[in-house]
């Protein structure tokens, strides 16, 4: 059976990619995909050689064709988004980042002058890392669908590991509550939660361990510069207890994740000595083998 777990932390900057790509380096027989598509950086710790790239379609817009056009303004009329306006040259024209792609317009359209066009901007690709196979994709500026987008990255994924006979599937998955995040949920065995020891990192990690609760997925926390502020370790723990979230380890803050990271590196691979390396070995340990 495959075991596919997702990472996630609730909020940006918690050092989630980073802990993603050691345990990517740390497990055995696994395939590795990127969820958080609006932002995706695990390519750069994994340096993936693509083998495959495959486009996305993040939804249309509508398009008028001036020649057709008679200026009869029924379309501006109709779109509730303000997305048709005229210039003072009378020629109707349609905003594409205001577009809704609805279509409303162009079966409104008396002579057929309106038609939607494709957004496919996006890309997803299959590539070959040192540690295997990896499934990541790339959203343009201001589209959206990404949590279909994890939904296919996923499903790529799961398709590899059934075919290379591979036991586990790692995804390092988007901060927030959103609906990459639901999509990257979805289905999963497991979900291991990042947790910065700051108010605003306490807070997040309520919100989103109250939607791993309702998905009913067994899930586990680290705790992130867990020494950096006692106090609020403290009450992080004290909050994990409350949501009865197991606690698979507690990493120092280490200049090792960012000094790897330049080198293009994981922890694990840069400093495999460190206390940070000993304590993420055993933290996957226990996550990998916990029913």
């Amino acid at each position: 059976m495959i075991q596919e777990i997702t990472v996630l932390s609730g909020k940006g900057g918690t050092g989630k990619t980073s802990i993603t790509a050691a345990l990517a380096a740390i497990a055995q027989n696994a395939v590795f995909s990127d969820c958080d598509v609006d932002a995706a950086d695990l390519h750069l710790l994994l340096a993936p050689a693509v083998s495959e790239t495959h486009s996305f379609s993040s939804g249309s817009y509508a398009s008028i064709d001036q020649d057709k056009c008679n200026s009869c303004g029924l379309c501006m009329d109709a779109c509730r988004f303000e997305a048709i306006s005229q210039p003072r040259d009378g020629l109707f024209v349609v905003d594409r980042y205001l577009c809704e792609g609805c279509r409303l317009c162009e079966r409104l359209c008396p002579v057929d002058a309106i038609t939607s066009i494709t957004n496919n901007n996006n890309r997803w690709y299959v590539s070959e890392t040192r540690f295997g196979p990896m499934v990541h994709a790339q959203m343009a500026a201001g589209e959206e669908n990404s949590g279909k987008l994890v939904s296919t990255v996923r499903q790529r994924a799961r398709a590899i590991a059934k075919e290379q006979s591979l036991e586990t599937i790692i995804n390092d998955g988007p901060p927030g509550i959103g609906c990459p995040v639901i999509a990257s949920l979805t289905g999963v065995q497991k979900v291991l939660l990042v947790v910065e020891p700051s108010k605003s990192g306490l807070h997040d990690l309520e919100r989103v361990a109250a939607l791993c609760q309702k998905f009913n997925i067994p899930t586990f926390a680290i705790i992130n510069k867990q020494d950096l502020n006692a106090e609020m370790t403290q009450l992080a723990e004290d909050l994990l207890n409350k949501l009865n979230i197991p606690l698979v380890g507690k990493l120092n803050f280490d200049e090792g994740f960012v000094k790897a990271m330049i080198k293009g590196k994981t922890i694990v691979e840069y400093s495999p000595e460190s206390e940070v390396t000993t304590t993420l070995k055993q933290a996957w340990k226990t996550l990998f083998e916990a029913n």
